[in-house]
């Protein structure tokens, strides 16, 4: 299905004002023969009744192909059954009375902008359409999806909670209402199949031997470390999935990451030895510096000569002082070092 843009519709303006006019004078004629009654022959007065009243019924419809448009908006046009164009950009239209206005998603309220019923279930809330049909109306606008939270388990079986916002627009009018059933029911099922695709490729953090490319080599790709690629990865991947329906995925950013509620507390245990570890050996690393430093200080001043023995106790008391947790306690020697 290939969306029509129909460009000669814009004349809603005259088609108002020509049948205001028609009604004014079809009213003033029903006057007119009403004050005239037994004036004019019976079969001219039965005509003009006739004329006058068919107008009146015809303006009716003629109002009801009027349709108006805002920026950024498209309606779907068919005619008994068959697609015959679609309306776009702001402006005051008049279409044929008999054409139906097509939007399967009229009714569905998902969890972004531009839908802003409260209540919701499962990230999708169905809602009366107004009796008008002004809902029908396509929004061309950029949408924000703010998709649920999930829980998906990560290359290594660690569960993890993420959250992704989806930017997305309607580029296909004809696609998004013939191609799927209802296209915002379509994308939010995409966004959550491409996100539990992605996120079972890569670690919550750096970890060994762990390819997430796919080319065979391991990497250092991570949720934690590399979210702009996996926010990539996830964007085209949803765009695979939804071209189909005309929708274009304009962004794809990751709002939420965390471990599962269940492992949570491990994994901070976990991150907390890590640094712990880091720490230390940052500090047995100084240490050991400063030590040398000493040593070399001492024997380049002559100061004092120190044996083997005396220089092993010096190393070990100045690295129990700078590794101990606390301040050192001074033990003052009155006697002779030997």
């Amino acid at each position: 299905m290939t969306e029509k843009v129909l460009r000669n519709k814009n004349h809603g303006l005259a088609v108002l004002l020509g049948t205001l006019f028609g009604d004014v004078a079809a009213i003033g004629g029903i006057f007119a023969l009403v004050a005239s009654t037994g004036i004019l022959q019976v079969w001219l007065q039965v005509v003009l009744w006739a004329v006058c009243l068919g107008w009146i019924i015809a303006s009716l419809f003629l109002y009801s192909g009027l349709r108006i448009l805002r920026p950024q908006e498209a309606l779907v046009l068919t005619l008994f059954g068959q697609y015959i164009g679609t309306l776009k950009g702001e402006g005051f239209y008049w279409v044929n009375p008999f054409c139906s206005c097509i939007n399967p998603a009229a009714k569905t309220r998902l969890s972004q902008s531009g839908d802003v019923d409260k209540a919701s279930v499962n990230n999708l809330t169905i809602t009366p359409q107004s009796a008008d049909g002004s809902g029908n109306r396509i929004s061309l606008k950029l949408m924000t999806l703010n998709n649920s939270r999930q829980k998906i388990n990560d290359c290594l079986g660690n569960p993890v909670e993420i959250g992704i916002a989806v930017t997305w627009r309607v580029v296909d009018t004809a696609k998004a209402v013939f191609a799927v059933d209802n296209y915002k029911e379509y994308l939010s099922l995409q966004c959550d199949s491409a996100l539990r695709d992605i996120v079972r490729l890569y670690p919550y953090d750096v970890a060994p031997d762990v390819d997430t490319t796919g080319d065979g080599v391991a990497d250092e790709g991570s949720l934690r470390g590399s979210s702009e690629v996996v926010a990539a990865r996830i964007r085209d991947e949803i765009q695979s999935k939804v071209q189909i329906a005309g929708l274009e995925i304009v962004e794809a950013r990751i709002t939420y990451l965390a471990y599962a509620p269940e492992i949570a507390a491990v994994m901070l245990q976990r991150q907390q030895a890590s640094a712990v570890i880091d720490a230390r050996k940052m500090i047995v690393d100084g240490a050991v510096g400063m030590v040398e430093m000493a040593l070399e200080r001492l024997k380049e001043s002559g100061a004092v000569e120190l044996d083997e023995e005396r220089k092993a106790a010096m190393v070990s008391n100045l690295l129990v002082v700078l590794c101990g947790n606390h301040d050192a306690q001074p033990v003052v020697n009155s006697g002779s070092l030997y």
